[in-house]
């Protein structure tokens, strides 16, 4: 959760700085207008007063999605900001939940042969040594193992059901982005279809298409950027989600094989003490 909220804010505060800086560079201020005006005016002649041109429209995918106004560009630089996080995210997943970090190779087959041995001790070391999903799970079942079979595997089960668990709500960031995006464009899309029929009220029914343009336009484009990030959030959580149930099946199973051959020798044991009592 703390790892999270930090990851929130830098993304926060990049996107912040990011917009800032597009503003300041993209919008020239009136006193700079003005100044240029003044000095292509001749000495004594009054300024000449000219309707100001349309700034020319860009046509590029950048340029669309910068289109909205400001509040829509306020928008999208929140939805960059979960955007990032997200694309952060599925970096640190696509790293994290991987079999090798989940069943370090080899562990499986060197807890099992200390076991046989009767090395409690070593099998647990050895666990320790490779933190991991399935390390956990194994030291879970070692700790029950002077109550019987029934006990390890209550143990085992109990464990996988908890890390499973653990994994889950740690990709459950995404399906969160992946929700909350399409929200955050929907409120740009209100705010713009607000601002399309404040223009309506103000001119008392006489605005027209181009008065009402740029709040369309905000709406559009703030609903193609929540679209733009949830889409790629939600279908990496699918993927996440898939490749996490594979994995701890796969673990659930390597725990019982590492368990089997005590089972199978405290039957063993356990047979010639009821044939005995039925002699």
């Amino acid at each position: 959760m703390a790892n999270m909220t930090r990851i929130m804010i830098w993304s926060l505060a990049l996107t912040l700085i990011g917009g800032g800086y597009w503003f300041t560079t993209q919008q020239p201020s009136t006193a700079t207008r003005l100044l240029a005006q003044d000095a292509n005016t001749p000495p004594g002649a009054a300024p000449i007063e000219s309707s100001p041109s349309p700034p020319p429209q860009g046509t590029g995918f950048i340029d669309i999605l910068l289109s909205g106004g400001i509040v829509g560009n306020l928008i999208m630089l929140l939805l960059l900001a979960l955007s990032l996080t997200a694309a952060y995210l599925v970096f640190e997943h696509a790293m994290a939940i991987r079999h090798k970090e989940l069943s370090p190779p080899g562990l499986a087959d060197e807890v099992r042969e200390q076991l046989i041995a009767g090395n409690v001790k070593e099998a647990e070391k050895v666990c320790h040594t490779h933190p991991s999903f399935l390390s956990f799970v194994l030291l879970s079942g070692i700790a029950e193992l002077d109550s019987g079979w029934t006990g390890v595997e209550k143990a085992l089960e109990d464990s996988v059901a908890e890390q499973s668990a653990r994994l889950f709500r740690k990709i459950e960031y995404l399906s969160v982005i992946g929700n909350i995006a399409p929200m955050v464009g929907l409120l740009g899309t209100v705010t713009g279809m607000i601002f399309a029929f404040q223009q309506v009220a103000s001119t008392q029914g006489a605005a027209g298409a181009a008065d009402l343009a740029e709040g369309i336009y905000q709406a559009l484009v703030t609903t193609v950027g929540g679209l733009l990030v949830a889409i790629p959030s939600l279908g990496a959580f699918a993927v996440f989600r898939n490749w996490v149930d594979e994995l701890v099946a796969e673990c659930a199973y390597e725990a019982q094989q590492v368990f089997t051959p005590l089972k199978r020798r405290r039957r063993q044991a356990a047979a010639p003490t009821q044939g005995g009592r039925s002699g």
